[in-house]
């Protein structure tokens, strides 16, 4: 399996910078319109999604088979969608695919690699297929790359016995190769230890600075420590689409808290538009969404990201209203 998308495009090795060079204000800009997608088995991945990207890390938040990956893979030009469609700047995704993917950086939720070369090597080889054909300037761009990932001290070791954040860290390396004007990660630290992930959420906040970066995962908190818009999807539509700091503040007073036994837990659901629960000290911690005080024993509670996800995903329309107000920030 191929690890990323790269079409092989003649590139001036004197000219490659690490970090895109900054664009005109305006000029980077995603635009999803009416996209639907459905399958052949008649599952329904995609439905009517509309969504405006700008530059810099954006989070697509949502729970497995909620329809990321069919999206991510459509705005790649891996697949087509049967309606609506997709603009990255004055390039039409869907129709000048060749385009788009000279521009195009892709790490995928799997990542295929080859066990037994070196990072180097297949990098090198990577570069070639990407059009850097001066055997000095491409040296000079691997290691660059290699360090900004921090890869070059084990550049000689055998990908197949690197962590699984050193292989996502080399996925990215692999994906900056050309100065990508848009990058998309799927689920990229699902499974990696807190050092790694911490390591690589660093390194997508540094290239997210210059580049479209969309954010593909079911980690609230990668979106919340990274991301300066998102939204959120299930069922194959767009449930929220707001910035996060402002999706919090609008929930501050209307979410509330109380521990409950067991057995109490039944009547709590039945009577408040529950949004979360955790079990603490064997009691159940519960939140629940109210304009104002919902009876006794209940306290207000500071909401997060996580509390905004739970409440749209629950379903609670007061919430999805709140969340959504651009002036609540």
């Amino acid at each position: 399996m191929k690890p990323l998308f790269l079409a092989p495009v003649p590139r001036d090795v004197l000219t490659l910078s690490l970090v895109p060079p900054a664009a005109p204000p305006g000029t980077m800009h995603l635009a999803i319109r009416g996209v639907s997608k459905t399958y052949s088995n008649g599952a329904r991945a995609l439905r009517d999604v509309t969504l405006d990207i700008p530059r810099g890390m954006y989070g697509l938040l949502g729970p497995n088979g909620a329809g990321k990956s069919t999206l991510m893979r459509t705005i790649a030009t891996l697949q087509e969608p049967d309606t609506g469609s997709i603009t990255l700047g004055d390039v039409d995704v869907v129709r000048e695919k060749e385009r788009v993917r000279r521009t195009l950086g892709y790490l995928p939720q799997e990542l295929g690699v080859y066990p037994g070369a070196s990072a180097e090597r297949l990098l090198d080889h990577f570069a070639v297929l990407e059009g850097f054909a001066d055997r000095a300037g491409r040296r000079r761009v691997v290691e660059a790359l290699l360090r900004q990932t921090t890869l070059w001290d084990v550049r000689r070791e055998r990908l197949g016995g690197y962590s699984g954040g050193m292989r996502q860290r080399f996925g990215i390396t692999v994906a900056l190769l050309g100065n990508p004007r848009l990058i998309i990660v799927d689920e990229p630290t699902a499974g990696l230890d807190p050092a790694e992930r911490v390591r690589f959420l660093n390194l997508l906040s540094e290239i997210g600075e210059q580049a479209v970066v969309i954010l593909s995962t079911h980690i609230v908190e990668d979106v919340a420590e990274l991301c300066s818009r998102m939204a959120i999807i299930d069922r194959g539509e767009i449930q929220l689409e707001a910035e996060p700091l402002a999706a919090i503040a609008a929930l501050r007073g209307r979410v509330w808290r109380r521990f409950v036994a067991k057995a109490e837990f039944p009547d709590v659901e039945r009577s408040h538009p529950v949004i979360c629960t955790k079990l603490q000290s064997g009691c159940t911690l519960v939140h629940v969404y109210a304009e104002s005080s919902p009876g006794p024993g209940f306290e207000p509670a500071e909401p997060g990201l996580e509390e905004v996800y739970f409440s749209v995903m629950a379903g609670h329309q007061g919430a999805r209203a709140a969340a959504a107000l651009p002036e609540a920030a």
